[in-house]
C-alpha cells in the first residue's frame, strides 16, 4: 500500500530551512532528525534565502497595478457622468 502524502506546516518548514541556513548540522543530520528527504531540505533553504528580501520591505505591498485596474474606475466616473447628462438634458 502506498504512503500517504506528508503535508508540513509553513512553520515547520522555516524552522527546518533556519537550521539548515545557519550550517551548524549537515543535510543528512537534519534530514534524520526532522524525517525529511535532503533534497527537500535544500529546497526550502534555497526559498529561504531567494524570499528573505521580501520580509523586510515596507507594509504596503509593492506589486503595480495593471492598467485595467487603473482604468476600471475612471471608464464608471465617465459612464455616471454622461447617465447624469442625460437626465440633465432630459430635466430641461
Amino acid at each position: 500500500m502506498a504512503k500517504k502524502r506528508r503535508r508540513f506546516t509553513d512553520k515547520f518548514k522555516a524552522k527546518v530551512a533556519l537550521e539548515a541556513a545557519k550550517g551548524l548540522k549537515t543535510l543528512s543530520e537534519l534530514a534524520t532528525e526532522y524525517q525529511v528527504h535532503p533534497n527537500q531540505i535544500s529546497n526550502w533553504k534555497q526559498q529561504l534565502i531567494t524570499n528573505a528580501p521580501t520580509l523586510f520591505a515596507s507594509g504596503k505591498k509593492q506589486r503595480a497595478k495593471t492598467e485595467e485596474e487603473l482604468t476600471a474606475p475612471l471608464y464608471e466616473e465617465i459612464g455616471r457622468l454622461k447617465m447624469d447628462l442625460k437626465w440633465l438634458k432630459k430635466k430641461l
